[in-house]
C-alpha cells in the first residue's frame, strides 16, 4: 500500500525523526526522574528508620524492655507512616501496628538487620495496595526482638502521579509536534511544487519560466532566485547559440561562394589551357585559412567559457613583458599605417594567467585599434597597478569609437557594428578577448577615447582588467 504523497516528503519525515529522537530524549530522562526520586525516597525513609530505631534502642538501653513497650505504644497510638513489631523471648507479639515482622529473624543480630518488602495496604476507596517498606530487625538483651520500618506508599503514588503528567506532556507534545510536521510538510511541498512546475515547464521547453520568489531571505528563496539566474543564463546561452548558428551560416556563405566560384575558374581556365589553375588554387587556399581561423576563434572562446572561470593552463609571470613584447610587435604596423603609437608600461605587474590566450586577447585589442583608426592619428598602449591592486592593460585610440548603447553588445559573437557586414572580419575578435579576461576572473570594460585629434575621433578606450598574482 503505497502512502499519501504528504508522508513521503522529507520535511515529514524529518519531524518524525525530530519527534522519536524527542521521545527518546524524554522517555530516557523520565526513567531518570523516577529512578532518581525513588533513590533519594528509599534514602530519606532509610534514614528515618534508622533515627527511630535508634532512639528506640536508646529507650531500651536506659529502660530496659517495659520502657522500650511504653514508649512504643505511645508511638503507634499517634499513628504515622512508621511500623513496629516487638515480641518476647518466646515470640509471642507484646506491641505492633503490623501483623508480623516482614524480615526474617536471623539469630544474633544485634546490630539490625535490613531489608525491603512489600506491604498489603487497602486505601480510601477499599483498594488493595502493596507499597514498598524498608525496615530493621534487633535482637535485644534479653532475647526479644524489635522490629522498625516504614511504608513507602505515599512516595509511589506520589511517582505514579509524576510519572503520568509526565507521559501526558510528552504524549501532547509528540501531537503537538505531529500536527506542526503536517502543516509544515504541506507548506514546503507547496513551495517546492511550484519550483517542480518551472523545471517541467523548462523541460517542455519553456525558457521563459520563472519562479517565484517571495523576498522571504528563506533557503526556498535563494533556491528560486539561484534557479531563476541559472534560467536566465540558460536562455541568454540559448539564444547566443540560435545567433551564432544564423552568424555563422551568414559569415561562412560568402567565402565558401567566393572559393567555390574561383575553383569554378580555375578549372574553367584550366581546361581552356589560360592559366595552371596554381594562382587560383592559392587564393582558394586563403579563403579556407579564413575558415579554419574563423572556427578556431570560434573553439577557443568555447574552450575558455566552458572553463567557468577557471584559468586555463595558468602560469606566473610579469604582464609588463607581455606588454613591451605586444608594443615592440605593433609599433611597426602602425608607423607602416601612419600612427603615431606610444606605450607607457609600469613593472612589476605579477598574474597568474595564460600567457598565450593573455598574449591573443591583447593582440585582437590593439590590431582592431590600428585597424579602425584613421591615418594620421595615434593609439596608446597602457599597463599599470591599479589603485584597488587590479592590473589593467588599456588600448586608446582615436578613431570612430562605438556608441555607448552598442558597447555591451559589440563584445558579443558574430557582432558588428557593420551590418551590411561588407568589411573583412568575423565579428569574432572582442568576443575572444572578453572570454579569455572573463576565464582569467577579469573583466573588460570599453569606454569614450580622447576625443577628436587631428579631426577624428571621438576615439575608444579597451580595458582589460585583471586580479593580480595571489601572494
Amino acid at each position: 500500500m503505497r502512502l499519501p504523497t504528504l508522508f513521503r516528503r522529507t520535511p515529514f519525515r524529518v519531524t518524525l525523526l525530530f519527534l522519536a529522537l524527542f521521545a527518546a530524549t524524554a522517555s530516557a530522562v523520565l526513567a531518570y526522574v523516577y529512578v532518581a526520586s525513588a533513590s533519594e525516597a528509599q534514602a530519606r525513609a532509610r534514614s528515618q528508620v534508622r533515627a527511630e530505631a535508634d532512639s528506640l534502642m536508646a529507650v531500651y538501653r536506659a529502660r530496659g524492655f517495659e520502657g522500650l513497650n511504653v514508649a512504643l505504644i505511645e508511638r503507634i497510638s499517634r499513628g504515622g507512616p512508621s511500623l513496629y513489631v516487638l515480641t518476647d523471648a518466646n515470640g509471642g507479639f507484646v506491641s505492633r501496628n503490623l501483623d508480623q515482622s516482614p524480615i526474617s529473624p536471623s539469630p544474633g543480630a544485634t546490630e539490625g538487620q535490613w531489608d525491603t518488602f512489600r506491604l498489603t495496604e487497602t486505601d480510601d476507596q477499599g483498594r488493595v495496595e502493596r507499597p514498598q517498606g524498608i525496615g530493621v530487625d534487633y535482637e535485644l538483651a534479653g532475647g526479644e526482638r524489635l522490629f522498625v520500618g516504614q511504608s513507602m506508599g505515599d512516595t509511589e503514588r506520589y511517582l505514579d502521579r509524576l510519572t503520568q503528567a509526565l507521559w501526558g506532556a510528552m504524549a501532547m507534545v509528540l501531537l503537538l509536534g505531529l500536527s506542526g510536521g503536517l502543516i509544515i510538510s504541506r507548506n514546503v511541498e507547496r513551495s517546492m511544487g511550484r519550483l517542480n512546475k518551472v523545471v517541467l515547464a523548462v523541460q517542455e521547453g519553456d525558457l521563459r519560466a520563472r519562479a517565484d520568489v517571495r523576498s522571504t531571505g528563506d533557503e526556498l528563496d535563494e533556491l528560486g532566485q539561484g534557479l531563476n539566474t541559472m534560467l536566465d543564463r540558460l536562455e541568454t546561452s540559448m539564444a547566443s547559440i540560435r545567433h551564432a548558428g544564423d552568424a555563422i551560416a551568414h559569415d561562412l556563405r560568402s567565402p565558401l561562394t567566393r572559393m567555390r566560384a574561383k575553383l569554378e575558374v580555375a578549372l574553367i581556365d584550366a581546361e581552356a589551357g589560360k592559366v595552371s589553375g596554381v594562382d587560383a588554387l592559392g587564393v582558394a587556399l586563403d579563403e579556407a585559412d579564413a575558415l579554419l581561423k574563423t572556427f578556431n576563434t570560434v573553439l577557443a572562446i568555447a574552450r575558455l567559457q566552458a572553463a567557468a572561470g577557471r584559468t586555463p593552463d595558468p602560469a606566473l609571470f610579469d604582464a609588463a613583458d607581455l606588454a613591451e613584447d605586444m608594443a615592440e610587435l605593433y609599433e611597426p604596423a602602425a608607423e607602416d599605417k601612419g600612427l603615431e603609437f606610444s606605450a607607457e608600461i609600469e613593472r612589476g605587474l605579477m598574474v597568474e594567467a595564460n600567457q598565450p590566450f593573455l598574449a591573443q586577447a591583447l593582440a585582437n585589442v590593439i590590431d582592431n585599434a590600428i585597424k579602425y583608426t584613421p591615418p594620421s592619428g595615434a593609439v596608446k598602449l597602457r599597463a599599470r597597478r591599479r589603485s584597488s591592486g587590479e592590473i589593467e592593460f588599456s588600448v586608446t585610440d582615436t578613431g570612430p569609437g562605438v556608441p555607448e548603447a552598442d558597447r555591451e553588445r559589440v563584445i558579443q559573437r558574430f557582432v558588428r557594428l557593420d551590418n551590411s557586414r561588407t568589411e573583412a572580419g568575423s565579428g569574432l575578435g572582442l568576443s575572444l578577448v572578453a572570454a579569455v579576461i572573463e576565464a582569467h576572473g577579469g573583466r573588460i570594460t570599453l569606454d569614450e577615447g580622447p576625443g577628436v585629434y587631428d579631426g577624428s575621433g571621438p576615439g575608444l578606450r579597451v580595458a582589460l582588467i585583471l586580479p593580480p598574482a595571489s601572494a
